[in-house]
């Protein structure tokens, strides 16, 4: 089934790579960076748009950001992403069987679909405490972890849509810096519980340029064997947010940009156009090794 994420039927480099990289965020216990509120705000309307956008394109348009789906596979994605994590919140704390549901044919009926899924989701997100216990990939199985996920995920495929359609809009600076913290503290950074992290040397801040928010990360090195998979990672270079170390610490690399191209970039959905790096050349390429991988 799905794997729930921001998938892409595109060639994924270091698949098992991207899916341990999940862990709890700084967060955690349902706490969010941003408030509870503007988050299903953004959920509505992030999914508005995403519909207005794909409602009024070809259903066989592709997907540039996605190129092996067109524009009736993104409607269906996400459709059935909400509609999953809605059968998730209504089931909490525990986690409800995975049923594939039939796929309408007719692109009207993809759109109706869509249409009540996505409604449920943002009705029982409406009436849930994000401290909540609610099953999730990440080790932070509140509501509050899934409430902020879906809202990026809405937003990320808006644009897929957006791209497809060849009609962009702006994108929300404050959530964009957000989603620029959940990249790399969640998509890229975490430690699973069956795993270890030694930190290192090397830090790297990214900055949005619009918003003010600064997000610090360390090299380190992660080892350990996922016990489904049995895949081992033996020395394998990463990296985690970190607290901002002090005054007196200055960071080897620094990648700033407005947020939202900042957002964009990591999700692999724009270019690096808009963007400065100043600081250490053979830092920044192990930064770019890392964040160059595309997220599973």
């Amino acid at each position: 089934m799905h794997d729930y994420t921001l998938v892409c039927m595109q060639p994924v480099i270091r698949v098992e790579r991207a899916r341990r990289y999940v862990g709890v965020l700084a967060y955690g216990a349902g706490v969010t960076r941003l408030p509870a509120e503007t988050y299903l705000s953004h959920i509505r309307s992030e999914s508005a748009r995403f519909r207005e956008v794909l409602a009024g394109c070809d259903p066989d348009a592709r997907v540039p950001s996605c190129p092996d789906w067109n524009a009736a596979d993104l409607l269906w994605h996400l459709a059935t992403v909400q509609h999953w994590w809605a059968e998730v919140l209504s089931a909490r704390p525990e986690r409800p069987e995975e049923v594939d549901p039939p796929r309408p044919a007719a692109y009207d009926e993809l759109l109706t679909t869509y249409d009540t899924w996505s409604a449920q989701l943002a009705e029982v997100l409406e009436t849930a405490d994000p401290a909540d216990v609610a099953w999730n990939w990440s080790a932070d199985h509140t509501v509050g972890f899934i409430l902020r996920r879906q809202a990026h995920e809405a937003l990320v495929h808006r644009v897929d849509a957006e791209l497809t359609a060849g009609t962009p809009s702006e994108v929300d600076p404050v959530l964009a810096a957000d989603g620029v913290h959940e990249c790399l503290d969640v998509m890229y950074g975490g430690c699973p519980p069956w795993g270890s992290w030694e930190p290192g040397d090397a830090l790297v801040r990214v900055d949005a340029t619009d918003t003010g928010d600064e997000f610090w990360v360390r090299f380190g090195i992660f080892s350990g064997t996922d016990p489904d998979s049995g895949t081992t990672y033996d020395g394998e270079e990463d990296f985690h947010v970190v607290v901002a170390p002090g005054d007196d610490v200055e960071p080897d690399v620094v990648v700033d940009g407005p947020a939202a191209a900042l957002d964009l970039w990591l999700w692999s959905r724009g270019d690096d156009a808009d963007l400065s790096v100043v600081g250490d050349e053979a830092t920044y390429a192990r930064w770019r090794a890392i964040v160059d991988s595309p997220i599973n």
